[in-house]
């Protein structure tokens, strides 16, 4: 690649399930398109995954649009399948993924929106930002200062990495739930949420819950937080799973409460979620004070050019799974194609 930008019609950053959505449109709507991934290899956040992470559905109800995830015998399919799959698919549709290139900002352009890069410059009428918030971890801030070791979601692997040890988890959603599941055979648990833990029902799976997010006003807020998926309704019916307060403060080694009560831990696990990845973004001056851009459907309000696809129902309604992006991105391409043609 030369210095002098390279022009295309449209740039779609990020190469993960919602890159992957809107390269599939701007293939059938016959756009010239580059899809840039700052990761080496397939599967946007889906690798870096814990090791027993497993979907919420069956493969039939995890799909991408135009090609069904191939069906897995034991259950709901783990990540690495889901892997796979995207690998696939990016090949069954000759997707132009260039990876890995890391995206620095985006600007206005005389020419359009120019995205900089660490391997040179793009410019395009349009730019889909599609980098999710894996990258994005989030911690709240706790009074205090521990001692112990802190790991976030995202680095988290397995239960032997804390055999024996004293382990606080925090949060109260399906990943701190699974990952509290994960390790309650294995070390000196405590699992602290801010509210008592709030599983949806039983026969709840990903399916359900994007038929719920798609049609129901409210989405599925009412129903509950904690997909009972097996392994967490194992270690819950097992009486293993019991949630403590959120932690009040920290105190060297120790955790505690707003009561005083306190315990020693060895390591303290975030599962406090994410925040959108936008930082390549910020030169369009875009973002409202709450550090989301204001948008219609998934197009920027402040920058018309700029649609924003897979960051959940702030831009679609279950925008951010597997099954739900594709109705986003369909809505996203068509508007894309209306405004180059």
């Amino acid at each position: 690649m030369t210095s002098e930008a390279v022009v295309t019609q449209v740039v779609v950053i990020g190469g993960g399930q919602a890159g992957l959505a809107a390269g599939y449109y701007l293939r059938r709507a016959k756009l010239d398109f580059v899809v840039l991934d700052a990761q080496a290899e397939p599967g946007g956040a889906w690798p870096h995954g814990w090791n027993s992470l497993r979907l919420f559905s069956p493969a039939r109800h995890s799909s991408l649009p135009g090609w069904p995830m191939p069906a897995f015998r034991e259950g709901y399919p783990p990540a690495q399948h889901v892997v796979e799959y995207l690998t696939a698919y990016e090949n069954r549709y000759e997707l132009p993924i260039h990876r890995p290139v890391r995206v620095r900002s985006v600007r206005r352009d005389p020419d359009g929106l120019r995205v900089e890069t660490d391997l040179g410059d793009w410019t395009a009428g349009a730019v889909v930002s599609a980098t999710g918030t894996w990258w994005r971890p989030f911690i709240p801030t706790i009074p205090g200062a521990f001692t112990g070791r802190q790991v976030h979601t995202v680095e988290y692997r397995g239960p032997e990495q804390f055999a024996g040890q004293r382990v606080v988890v925090v949060g109260g959603g399906n990943s701190g739930a699974q990952i509290a599941a994960d390790l309650a055979e294995h070390v000196d648990l405590t699992w602290c949420t801010a509210r008592p833990p709030r599983y949806l029902p039983d026969e709840i799976d990903g399916k359900a819950l994007f038929d719920i997010a798609t049609t129901k006003p409210g989405g599925i807020g009412h129903l509950g937080d904690i997909v009972a998926v097996p392994p967490v309704r194992l270690a819950r019916d097992a009486g293993l799973l019991t949630a403590r307060p959120m932690v009040d403060r920290f105190d060297g080694q120790d955790v505690v409460w707003s009561d005083g009560t306190r315990e020693p831990a060895d390591v303290v696990i975030w599962c406090t979620g994410f925040r959108p990845a936008l930082g390549h973004l910020s030169p369009l001056g875009l973002r409202a004070p709450d550090g989301l851009i204001p948008t219609t459907g998934t197009r920027a309000v402040g920058e018309p050019r700029l649609h924003l696809l897979g960051y959940g129902n702030w831009t679609g309604a279950a925008s951010a799974t597997l099954i739900g992006v594709g109705r986003t991105a369909k809505a996203a391409v068509a508007e894309i194609a209306a405004d180059l043609s």
